[in-house]
């Protein structure tokens, strides 16, 4: 799925445009979790991270994990630190009012695999 269609989706807004290009490969599987130290035990290409945990220690796992878009649920919203360090790791950020569950929901309904 294209990150035109997630952001459609899940009804986001798109906080870093500059970097969220279709460039970046079709999105396949979705993770989610608010503990960082699961997502560093991915390795699934083609992976987005649904979460609600909004800090600079995301942006900095999912640079480590490989992973090109998170998903911000909850309504919480990016602040510049985060907004700088996404931009110089191509991560694109989309945020969403709906929670992480009714994220997951939609993608998995929509042809997203979950990683497990």
């Amino acid at each position: 799925m294209k990150i035109s269609d997630i952001k459609e989706l899940v009804e986001g807004k798109v906080a870093n445009n500059g970097v969220c290009s279709e460039n970046i490969n079709e999105i396949k599987h979705a993770f989610a979790s608010d503990l960082m130290s699961d997502v560093l035990r991915l390795r699934c290409e083609n992976t987005l991270l649904v979460t609600g945990l909004c800090n600079v220690q995301t942006i900095r796992t999912v640079e480590m994990a490989e992973i090109k878009l998170i998903i911000l649920a909850r309504g919480k919203k990016v602040d510049a630190n985060m907004l700088e360090l996404a931009e110089e790791n191509d991560i694109c950020i989309i945020e969403t009012d709906f929670s992480v569950y009714k994220v997951c929901g939609l993608l998995y309904q929509n042809g997203i695999s979950p990683v497990y």
